[in-house]
């Protein structure tokens, strides 16, 4: 359910906050503060006297490629973007593709603290981009692979140890594939995937017939159980859970808690152990 006079208001109020200057605009004979209407009309693409009209909620539904438009005329964050949508279309964007650019430092520090619960931050076509210390001892030490193997989907099929630590590979490929074509086809980035899909079709047969299967999976991983077979601590429990990071929806923060207070003896040892 959308609302005008909410988008409206809402409309109004970040073009007043934005700085002229901050567009190379002239901040002469300006008698309110902010951008005028007719500016941020023609940025956007839009007529003057339509968009007026949304501002006064009288513009009827707005398209969500016009609220793009408006969003990146007035320069709106991605919270303010999905604002925007959230008001005007009762529904948030699609998930915008950027390249891996690695997260904040406060984010960082938010893995750090998860001492005995491997994490790792994936982007939309689940390359990793951050991870902590229990995750280099449990799943794979991701610092010591070149940035472009450190891919969900490439370790999956093409490195061995991953493969040998999943008792039901079979099972666990399937869903990784499928849960990867979802996530690539909300964040529009099968182009940027077509290389490594057709890499993966030409050196794994299973790989290209999971994906000829054409199957899709829900949003972002879920969350389960997940067995993991440790070539030193033997098998291990995880309880994993995935989350949207906010003011990021292109990426994920993956979760592994270990399910037993054994498993977290095993996953306290495997650091304890872990060269400094």
């Amino acid at each position: 359910m959308t609302d005008a006079n909410s988008l409206g208001s809402y409309l109004r109020d970040r073009r007043a906050k934005l700085d002229p200057a901050a567009f190379g605009l002239s901040l002469k004979r300006r008698r309110t503060p902010g951008l005028r209407r007719e500016e941020v009309a023609q940025r956007a693409n839009v007529s003057a006297t339509w968009y007026t009209w949304l501002e006064q909620g009288r513009g009827g539904a707005p398209s969500a490629d016009v609220l793009d438009r408006i969003a990146r005329a007035m320069m709106l964050t991605d919270v303010e973007r999905e604002h925007l949508f959230l008001i005007g279309l009762g529904r948030p964007p699609e998930v915008r593709y950027r390249a891996p650019e690695g997260i904040s430092p406060r984010l960082q520090r938010v893995l750090d603290t998860l001492e005995y619960s491997p994490a790792f931050v994936r982007t939309a076509t689940w390359d990793l981009v951050a991870w902590n210390k229990a995750a280099t001892v449990v799943l794979t030490d991701y610092s010591k692979l070149p940035d472009g193997q450190r891919n969900v989907l490439r370790m999956m099929f093409r490195d061995s140890r991953v493969r040998a630590a999943q008792p039901n590979w079979q099972s666990v490929a399937r869903y990784v594939v499928a849960s990867f074509r979802a996530d690539v086809a909300r964040a529009g980035a099968a182009r940027n995937v077509q290389s490594l899909v057709d890499e993966l079709c030409a050196t794994s047969a299973e790989f290209a017939a999971m994906w000829r299967d054409n199957d899709v999976q829900g949003h972002g991983g879920g969350d389960g159980t997940k067995v993991l077979h440790h070539p030193v601590a033997g098998p291990l429990s995880l309880e994993f859970s995935a989350f949207a990071v906010d003011g990021r929806p292109d990426l994920t923060m993956v979760i592994y808690n270990p399910a037993t207070r054994a498993d977290a003896d095993k996953i306290r040892a495997l650091l304890k152990s872990r060269p400094k």
